[in-house]
């Protein structure tokens, strides 16, 4: 009698990642390990929907994702985004990724909390949590109030434990964060005026950025 494929645990965080910094990838480190996921990928956006259109070029973002990902347990990159020649709607990667998992893998979606309030706003939201579940990275300084539609989306979907999660799809859950107070546009507003970012992004980052002299003024 053949065994039951082993079900797989598989996040995915989006962003620009313009560029990838400490904060992304520690976040996406921390969750890696509580979640106990077998992958997590981070997806860069080609043309993001909600956000101003990314300060470099498409491969150039991508690259630098794979430098500070390479060899990193866990964390891999995937480019199916750049690859569509359309905006970066999260259902549309949601349905190709379901598309290619099996059945009962789980599939968790990270954002921020303020991108989850946003989310009456994305394309298609309502349908989201048919492909996956949705991890919330919450932070002690939010400070943003949810609309309505999600208050009642909570009441509904939410688990208040988020390794308790079961099924492939379908619930909300919250995961407390280290708050690490870097952005990519202090990054690209360092670089600009000449400063350097050592520490705030990998080295590897870091070496891409200065030999293909990237965000200078």
């Amino acid at each position: 009698m053949s065994k039951a494929p082993a079900i797989r645990r598989i996040g995915i965080l989006g962003g620009t990642f313009d560029p990838v910094h400490i904060g992304h990838l520690r976040s996406a480190l921390e969750v890696a390990e509580f979640m106990g996921l077998d992958e997590l990928r981070l997806l860069p956006n080609a043309r993001p929907p909600h956000r101003d259109t990314p300060q470099v070029a498409a491969q150039d973002r991508l690259a630098m994702v794979r430098c500070a990902v390479a060899g990193v347990e866990r964390l891999s990159v995937d480019d199916r985004e750049l690859l569509r020649d359309k905006p970066s709607y999260s259902i549309d990667t949601l349905e190709s990724l379901r598309a290619e998992l099996g059945a009962g893998d789980q599939l968790f979606l990270l954002m921020g909390w303020d991108a989850f309030c946003g989310l009456p706003g994305w394309h298609r939201w309502e349908e989201l949590l048919k492909h996956c579940h949705i991890l919330v990275l919450q932070r002690p300084d939010a400070d943003i109030e949810p609309p309505d539609e999600l208050r009642n989306l909570l009441a509904a979907r939410s688990e208040s434990d988020p390794t308790a999660m079961s099924g492939p799809a379908g619930n909300i859950s919250f995961v407390w964060q280290t708050p690490l107070s870097v952005s990519a546009t202090q990054i690209r507003q360092l670089l600009a005026s000449g400063k350097s970012v050592r520490f705030l992004v990998p080295d590897a980052v870091l070496a891409y950025i200065e030999t293909h002299g990237l965000y200078r003024a």
